[in-house]
């Protein structure tokens, strides 16, 4: 005789969550092993309520479709469908009562995510922003097709795609409201995903926003929220720095510099200390020189222009050829130079800003070359400001600029 398939319904679901044995979905439940296999047999007996109430919401399907059958007159349970909206408004998915996407779909929506990260540095903004946003999108309507494990997974890459449509729209784009708004939604996949750590990164990116224009108590109040979340999972050191130096660009923005500088120096510390913890995949925007090349631009604003000078050239040194953040580091050493009264020298590393921009379009870098030029305007007679003019109001240049 043919061997009784059990309760298929149970077994697929459960693997297309995610729970790819009995005993991982007996642990996610808190219940014993023998339990799920008496659910997964030919007469699966109904669960306890509590329980039942805790399967449907990890597989995301109600005790019919799980393949139990409820006693006559009992409601079936629904879960209850993301809130998370797609860019564009709500996104038009197929509700959860149907078959669930397999384990497989987080594999690949990860896959792009990680993908998009990557050509982040490589790829112009414009062009990789409207893939990341529809990428997000797709994300949106696979979390309704999605549970358990396989759902925080497509949560969590989700909060790390809109993170970065965030970071590119905010850094960039220079569309500060809009960049708010994508952070938002990235906070809100976090917290389908349970991902404690992207939260905060999301909040710190969210302190970003009116920390630039000056708004203290704002940035400060995302700061406390960001560390607050951070706590709640295992940061690594460079995780706790980046933290510190998130609140001293904020505090460097609204003119406290010596606020800042002391938040440097414990970062300085906390990366230098270390601990057992290892960085996120996706914490890949920091390290030991980007946090260089925050001290510099603060040293810059408080007007230590030799410490700035050094710090910015090391920073300089150590960064890759291509590297965007080149732009920026070329421009403060350029605004120490103006700060210095050498227009030519300042004049010089502008150029070379313009150059890598030419290469490696980033926003921030222009605002920095902006910044320099105006303060060169004591000397707009002189040779080299004219010169950097020619570059700086070149057809490629301007139309670049202006087209962002």
């Amino acid at each position: 005789m043919a061997r009784p398939a059990g309760n298929t319904k149970l077994k697929s679901a459960r693997v297309a969550a995610g729970y790819h044995s009995q005993q991982a979905l007996a642990d996610a439940l808190g219940v014993g092993v023998r339990q799920v296999r008496r659910w997964e047999s030919d007469q699966p007996p109904m669960p306890q309520p509590e329980v039942a109430q805790n399967l449907t919401r990890l597989l995301g399907q109600d005790l019919e479709a799980l393949g139990f059958a409820p006693p006559a007159g009992a409601p079936a349970r629904h879960v209850r469908p993301s809130a998370l909206e797609a860019p564009s408004g709500p996104a038009t998915v197929p509700t959860r009562a149907g078959a669930l996407q397999p384990a497989s779909a987080a594999d690949d929506y990860e896959a792009v995510t990680r993908s998009h990260r990557r050509l982040y540095w490589s790829v112009a903004p414009a062009t990789l922003h409207p893939t990341t946003i529809a990428h997000a999108t797709l994300g949106c309507a696979l979390l309704a097709e999605t549970a358990g494990q396989t759902r925080r997974r497509v949560a969590a890459a989700l909060a790390e795609s809109y993170l970065l449509a965030g970071r590119i729209e905010f850094f960039d784009m220079r569309e500060a409201d809009r960049a708010q708004q994508t952070l938002l939604r990235a906070l809100q996949a976090a917290g389908e995903a349970e991902d404690a750590l992207m939260g905060s990164a999301v909040l710190a990116h969210m302190a970003f926003v009116p920390g630039w224009a000056g708004e203290r108590d704002a940035a400060l109040e995302r700061m406390v929220a960001a560390r607050t979340y951070a706590r709640r999972g295992l940061p690594s050191a460079e995780m706790l720095a980046w933290l510190d130096a998130v609140e001293a660009e904020c505090e460097t923005r609204c003119g406290n510099t010596r606020t800042a500088l002391h938040l440097i120096r414990h970062a300085e510390d906390v990366l230098a200390d270390g601990n057992e913890h290892d960085s996120p995949e996706w914490l890949d925007w920091f390290g030991a020189v980007r946090l260089a090349a925050f001290k510099g631009n603060t040293e810059l604003r408080a007007g230590h222009l030799p410490q700035a000078r050094a710090t910015l050239l090391g920073a300089l040194e150590a960064l890759d050829a291509e590297e965007k953040q080149r732009t920026v580091v070329l421009g403060d050493l350029a605004a120490v130079e103006a700060a210095a009264g050498d227009p030519e020298a300042a004049c010089r590393y502008a150029v070379q800003a313009l150059d890598q921009l030419e290469r490696t379009w980033y926003a921030t870098g222009m605002d920095r070359v902006r910044e320099v030029r105006r303060a060169l305007v004591p000397h707009q007679h002189e040779r080299c400001v004219r010169e950097l003019d020619d570059r700086l109001y070149s057809w490629s240049t301007t139309v670049s600029a202006l087209a962002r």
